[in-house]
This record gives structure tokens, sequence and C-alpha cells, in this order.
């Protein structure tokens, strides 16, 4: 006969690495700015989907598309003079 046992333990041995570390909250907030202007830019988008964008929505998608490039810039100018992981240079 056999026994049908849990798994309880092999599910939550790795609970503690199931969380996010520090390092990889602060890259997040790091990143939001850029996060937020992609769905920004995302959401002028989707609003034209189903219809002929009209010239305030070309407008709206290329404000959004300048703001998604300018927060790209603007991480990149923050992350130029910290070292890279991996120790490349």
């Amino acid at each position: 006969m056999s026994h049908i046992v849990t798994v309880q333990g092999a599910v939550t041995a790795f609970e503690d690495f199931m969380e996010p570390t520090s390092a990889e909250l602060d890259a997040i907030e790091r990143e939001m700015p850029v996060i937020l202007a992609d769905v920004d830019l995302l959401d002028a988008h989707i609003a034209t989907i189903d219809r002929t964008p009209t010239e305030l929505d070309a407008r709206r998608i290329r404000r959004a598309r300048r703001r998604a490039l300018a927060a790209r810039v603007a991480l990149l100018n923050q992350t130029v003079g910290t070292s890279l992981p991996g120790g490349a240079a």
C-alpha cells in the first residue's frame, strides 16, 4: 500500500527566496518613471486600436513617446556613474 504524504516542506523550502530583495526593489523604484511612461504610451496606442487616429491622438502618442524616451535617457544618465553587475566596465 502506498501512503500519500504532503509535499509542503518541498513547496515552502524556497519561501525565503520568493520575495524580492532590497536591491531588486530599489532597481524597480529607479525604473518606475520608465515603467509609467511606457504605460502612458501603451494607453495612447490602445485608445487608437479600433479607429483611425485623429490629430489629437497622434499628438498624444508623440507626447507619450517623447516622455518614454526622456525617462529612458534620464535612467541611463543615472546609471552611467554606477558599476554594472558582473564586473563589466
